[in-house]
């Protein structure tokens, strides 16, 4: 928990952290919007415009091991401001090709690939690099900032921006998309704390990818985050990858009323991260956890039986209180336990469950509605998170969270 009174202070290092995040996540919001503008403009293949989204997800799937091995090998600020600096020159790339007509789909992919690539380095790193900046009691309180940025930035300002710019110019979005990566890399490169103090042994690839597995797995509590986040995201992706035809046949909303419902889970995610710390001081963390497991599985079940679109905006709204919330408890609790010097290869689990799970959900939400109708994957969704809740309830007691170095059997 955190101390009475004053707030701990933060830091000019976490200031400058802020500001680099800051910078990214308006650059990933612009191309949010952007980015399938471009896609639409070049082909007329539904197959090939989605794509552009898995893409960006596939080198998480690939490379999240390894660039986790990387990041426990080099000095985090400096890799976050080199990744920073690269994915600015190859944006920079896509606007020049895009400005002078010569951009395809096929530059448009492997684009977007290489930035993929980028991200699974600098998500990580910036994760891993957060702690050593940052005290322990001013963790949740920094977390919660990062959250909210993201939520302000990337899904709530940033994405109407990027349509703008586009409307504007073709290549302006991306133009600004390689300006916030230069910006946030510079942002960085100032930090002075969070190097590396000594020597770093390096062993083979596989040895430093299965000692990150094997310490997740080993940490009861921690390895019960993977899978459940790794299940949130399998039933958030069944579900919500329909979410535009909910809102049309469920709830009879038009394009402007599906971007409420996206605005209603930003909205909520903003709150939550701006009350998580004082919830924190207030509730234990299995209290926090035990509760977001509840959420999850009543979410699926209110939009399930939604059919007004304000029970299902404010279903959105909570929901995303509770993603922000569980964020930070999880991220928090997670930065506190894992070793210094294994942060990257552990997190680098962590963020393939999750990636994983959302791979998975997404592929399965057709299907249901083709056999059935529009709510079965809410149906469905709800049964899995009430699995879930069963199964973690236990793992997210105030015994095993009182132990942070709780590993299976002890």
């Amino acid at each position: 928990m955190g101390s009475r009174g004053r707030s701990p202070r933060l830091g000019s290092d976490f200031g400058k952290l802020w500001a680099a995040n800051l910078a990214t996540n308006i650059a990933d919001g612009v191309a949010m919007a952007a980015g399938p503008l471009l896609a639409i403009s070049l082909t007329g293949n539904p197959t090939l415009i989605a794509g552009t989204v898995f893409v960006q997800q596939l080198p998480w799937l690939l490379f999240s091991l390894i660039s986790g091995v990387y990041v426990d090998r080099l000095d985090r600020r400096k890799l976050i401001a080199v990744v920073d600096l690269l994915r600015g020159v190859v944006i920079g790339g896509l606007a020049i090709a895009v400005w002078s007509g010569v951009a395809t789909i096929a530059v448009v992919y492997l684009a977007f690939f290489l930035v993929g690539t980028a991200e699974t380095l600098a998500d990580n790193a910036s994760g891993a690099l957060l702690p050593s900046i940052v005290g322990a009691e001013a963790l949740p309180r920094a977390n919660a900032r990062l959250i909210a940025t993201q939520q302000v930035a990337d899904e709530l300002a940033a994405p109407p921006l990027g349509a703008a710019l586009f409307a504007l110019g073709t290549a302006l979005p991306f133009g600004v998309n390689a300006a916030g990566f230069v910006v946030a890399a510079l942002l960085v490169s100032t930090i002075r704390g969070g190097g590396r103090t000594g020597p770093v042994e390096r062993r083979p690839l596989r040895a430093e990818i299965g000692e990150g597995l094997r310490w997740l797995w080993h940490n009861q509590v921690v390895r019960m985050l993977a899978l459940s986040i790794c299940a949130m995201n399998v039933t958030l992706l069944a579900a919500f990858a329909i979410l535009v035809l909910y809102a049309r046949e469920r709830l009879g909303l038009a394009e402007i009323g599906f971007g409420l419902l996206l605005s209603a889970m930003a909205v909520g995610g903003l709150i939550g991260a701006g009350i998580a710390s004082r919830l924190r001081h207030r509730f234990t963390d299995s209290v926090l956890l035990r509760t977001g497991l509840i959420v999850e599985t009543g979410t699926h079940v209110l939009l399930a039986l939604a059919e007004t679109p304000w029970l299902a905006v404010a279903t959105l709204v909570l929901f995303g209180m509770h993603g922000a919330i569980w964020g930070v408890v999880a991220t928090t609790w997670r930065q506190r336990v894992v070793p210094e010097h294994l942060r990257g290869r552990v997190n680098s689990v962590y963020l393939l469950f999750a990636v994983g799970g959302a791979a998975l959900g997404s592929l399965v939400s057709g299907p249901l509605v083709s056999a059935f109708d529009v709510t079965a994957p809410f149906w469905l969704s709800a049964v899995l998170m009430a699995v879930v809740t069963a199964v973690a309830w236990p793992y997210f007691g105030r015994h095993l969270l009182a132990r942070p170095g709780a590993l299976s059997g002890a």
